[in-house]
């Protein structure tokens, strides 16, 4: 039940963020779905390394550093889907840290 939530409140997040900055293309809300989802389960297999890697920078930067491997993380979500597109890694890393 608590994942259903987590998966509801990442796709209210995202499509709030789609409407706010005018560099984020969102079909409609099922997309923001389907983006929430995929972003959740690259999260769940990637993200884990990636910011176990990161350490070192996540430490230095006092956990800023984890608003880029988001941002990342996002950017390979927008590849994987048509229906979604974030035009610049700039608009990625703000929607990143809107969204996170």
């Amino acid at each position: 039940m608590n994942i259903l939530l987590d998966i509801l409140l990442l796709s209210a997040a995202i499509y709030l963020v789609a409407r706010l900055m005018p560099t984020i293309y969102l079909k409609s809300f099922g997309t923001a779905v389907i983006v929430a989802l995929v972003y959740s389960v690259i999260n769940f297999l990637v993200g884990w390394l990636l910011t176990f890697l990161a350490l070192p920078f996540i430490i230095l930067t006092f956990g800023l550093f984890k608003f880029v491997i988001n941002a990342f993380l996002l950017w390979i979500t927008d590849l994987m889907i048509d229906d979604f597109e974030i035009k610049g890694f700039g608009s990625t890393l703000i929607a990143a840290f809107l969204i996170t």
